[in-house]
């Protein structure tokens, strides 16, 4: 597989930098929607003996614009990258959201950024694709700029499920926000995902027969507290299925943060401060707080079987 390189900026680039056929658009979450929009622009690629290019900005557009909103992002940056190099992009270009970047008009950001900057000798873009100061930009004024400025355009169509809903990153956000993790799967292609290092905690699941792995969500959309089915990757590449909790634990008192706590199957190890991504494969039961912590451990044991009898592959 080719490694992807990520170019942070769009200005004084080297000649082997320039040049390529990009596709365009935030891409939180790299699912079936927007990979039809890095597929027209991996033809164009072909066709032009170019580099295939991606681009996206830094910060994602909806953090610039709407910074009070809450927490939404779907991917972190290198579980981005990771996505995209897998899809065969060979140049992740990362735009810095900046006020010169989001006050150019579509001319201006067509010219200067694609044109003059990036050298693009291809643009793909989604069927809502919007650009430019105030979103005035659209496929349409793209494949205008394009003819003028000398570099081909190409437009994807909305990819869809069979009942006709749109494939977006605002469905798969609602989907983990009511609880349906395997709907979300469907859009993106593949189970969402958390990622970070293992924090150290009070190690109270240990004590009780349960140790768990806990991770905060950070800017992560917050899924439905409650308890999932998961599947968990290790630095090393190992694949532990598992259980897990989303929430603030209320049994507990103290934890005010919402956490991914996720016990792994027959695994012992230090992984503290290790970065560790965890599969949400399947909604369990929704969070509840109960009457004593062996209530709660009996409940957890519970959960436990229920999440091998749904992964029972892996434990063939």
């Amino acid at each position: 597989m080719r490694r992807l390189r990520v170019i942070r900026g769009w200005k004084d680039l080297q000649a082997g930098d320039r040049g390529a056929a990009l596709a365009m658009g935030s891409f939180d979450g790299v699912h079936r929607g927007h990979q039809r929009v890095i597929a027209l622009a991996a033809k164009a690629a072909g066709e032009l003996a170019a580099p295939l290019g991606v681009i996206t900005f830094d910060p994602h557009p909806r953090v610039y614009f709407r910074p009070n909103e809450p927490a939404f992002r779907l991917m972190k940056p290198d579980q981005q990258a990771r996505a995209l190099e897998a899809l065969g992009v060979d140049i992740l270009y990362v735009l810095p959201l900046d006020p010169e970047l989001a006050n150019m008009t579509d001319r201006e950001f067509a010219a200067r950024v694609l044109h003059q900057g990036l050298g693009a000798r291809h643009v793909a873009v989604g069927f809502d694709n919007s650009f430019g100061k105030d979103r005035t930009g659209s496929p349409e004024t793209m494949r205008a700029y394009g003819q003028e400025m000398g570099f081909g355009v190409s437009v994807a169509e909305p990819v869809a499920d069979g009942e006709g809903e749109k494939f977006s990153s605002t469905a798969v956000r609602e989907a983990l926000r009511e609880g349906h993790p395997e709907v979300a799967a469907a859009i993106l292609g593949r189970p969402f995902a958390i990622e970070g290092a293992v924090q150290r905690g009070r190690q109270l699941g240990r004590k009780l027969g349960f140790p768990t792995a806990n991770i905060p969500l950070a800017d992560y959309v917050t899924p439905r507290f409650g308890v999932y089915a998961t599947r968990t990757r290790l630095p090393d590449g190992r694949e532990i299925p598992g259980v897990a909790n989303i929430g603030v634990n209320p049994t507990v008192d103290g934890v005010t943060i919402p956490l991914l706590e996720v016990w792994l199957f027959a695994f012992d190890e230090d992984i503290y401060d290790q970065v560790i991504e965890t599969d949400l494969v399947a909604f369990l039961r929704p969070e509840e707080k109960f009457e004593s912590l062996d209530v709660m451990t009996a409940q957890v044991m519970h959960d436990a079987q229920a999440a091998r009898d749904l992964l029972t592959p892996d434990f063939d």
